[in-house]
């Protein structure tokens, strides 16, 4: 494929620092279906820490890496949770913010979706909303919400056909 780069087929995990692994997982497992993989890092052998952590993730000095561990998501790319300790932790980023700012999950049911990040810990941010131009469709939908710690999930359902398809050959990758 000339102008892709050799090899390059997705999506693997989505890297989320969280303040408490263990609460991030159970509200991963009750709002989202995620399942645990393993432990990259398990809280009994760590912390990492020293110049060669701070190296490798570019991390401030003092900063030590405390859990880490893979979730499955039923379809999809994975989740890797981190838990830190350390100098400098700012608040999670709003979708105003630079850099990667949100996780979007495509849910079958936005309905029975928003209730189970509800019912987790989540807060839902406002009614779920029609998906606009591109994307619009009649039982096209996304709705944003926090999870406990602040970050934002993003759920969305497009099960019509979105008007972007009507100028373009290729189509968004869903699950």
């Amino acid at each position: 494929m000339e102008g892709r780069p050799q090899g390059v087929r997705g999506i693997d995990h989505v890297g989320v620092t969280v303040p408490d692994l263990d609460a991030a997982t159970e509200f991963f497992r009750a709002a989202l279906d995620a399942e645990v993989l393993y432990d990259t890092l398990r809280r009994a052998d760590g912390p990492n820490g020293g110049p060669g952590t701070e190296r490798h993730l570019g991390v401030p000095p003092g900063t030590r890496e405390l859990a880490v561990r893979m979730l499955a998501l039923p379809h999809g790319p994975g989740l890797e949770l981190m838990e830190f300790a350390g100098p400098r932790q700012n608040a999670p980023s709003l979708p105003c913010d630079l850099g990667w700012q949100h996780l979007a999950v495509y849910v079958d049911d936005l309905d029975a979706a928003a209730e189970r990040v509800a019912a987790a810990g989540g807060r839902l941010l406002d009614e779920p909303r029609p998906l606009p131009g591109p994307e619009s469709g009649p039982r096209n939908r996304f709705q944003y919400t926090r999870t406990p710690w602040g970050g934002t999930l993003e759920l969305l359902t497009y099960p019509d056909p979105q008007p972007y398809e009507n100028s373009t050959p290729r189509r968004r990758w869903r699950p």
